[in-house]
């Protein structure tokens, strides 16, 4: 769903790679990990330190790729279509192999992998579907894929794209695709993989401590965290 019919910034909008790109330097002090890792925490089907090899798809800076390391995951690869953000993950050092790609089409051989995670970077894909039919090509029989995504509720009803505050104080705009909850559901179905776990995170008193005008948000979903297994 094209997210211009909700856009209430007006930011000046920038393509992903150009827009990573740009954050980088300031990317891990910007994103709160109420977003996307505390509900990595709150997940009850993955088992974390089982997995053979991992996939961390949008690795970015290495933020997801950590946690998975904490968790337990020995051996991860990263896949990342910025070379700025590749490179801050290569000094963090929680993959064991760095690839530059692209998620939908990432290259990598097929039936490699038994846990995947993409973690809020659906939102800058034109269509969800082809990054659930490219880890359905990457996972093994028995694999896990876990998305956690930048909930559509909350940039419907904020018309907030993601965003960045560029270094001479300009916000603005990465270019932002909303996908439903439906889509999320119907694009991991049609790829052969099984919704086992499902959970929202919403704006609670965490949020509001580092971001108190967001007082108004207060019980809106801001993330969602899909576990899928093979069927």
């Amino acid at each position: 769903m094209d997210f211009s019919s909700f856009d209430s910034r007006g930011y000046r909008t920038v393509d992903t790679r150009t827009g990573y790109g740009d954050w980088v330097e300031s990317y891990e002090e910007t994103v709160n990990d109420a977003m996307d890792i505390a509900l990595l925490d709150r997940l009850t089907v993955p088992r974390w330190k089982t997995a053979r090899r991992a996939l961390d798809l949008g690795c970015g800076t290495g933020r997801t790729g950590a946690w998975l390391r904490h968790s337990g995951v020995t051996a991860i690869d990263g896949v990342d279509l910025t070379p700025q953000m590749l490179a801050i993950a290569e000094r963090h050092g929680a993959h064991d192999r760095l690839v530059e790609g692209d998620v939908t089409a990432t290259g990598l051989p097929t039936g490699t992998y038994d846990l995947l995670t993409a973690s809020l970077i659906d939102e800058h894909l034109p269509d969800v579907r082809a990054l659930y039919r490219e880890a359905a090509r990457l996972a093994t029989a028995d694999a896990a894929f876990v998305l956690v995504s930048y909930h559509p509720h909350f940039m419907m009803h904020t018309g907030m794209p993601t965003h960045y505050r560029a270094p001479d104080g300009e916000d603005i705009a990465i270019s932002t695709t909303v996908h439903l909850i439906s889509d999320h559901v119907m694009a991991g179905i049609e790829a052969g993989w099984r919704l086992a776990e499902l959970r929202e995170a919403v704006i609670d008193d965490r949020w509001v401590e580092a971001k108190p005008k967001w007082e108004r948000y207060r019980d809106h979903p801001i993330s969602a965290a899909f576990v899928w297994q093979r069927s």
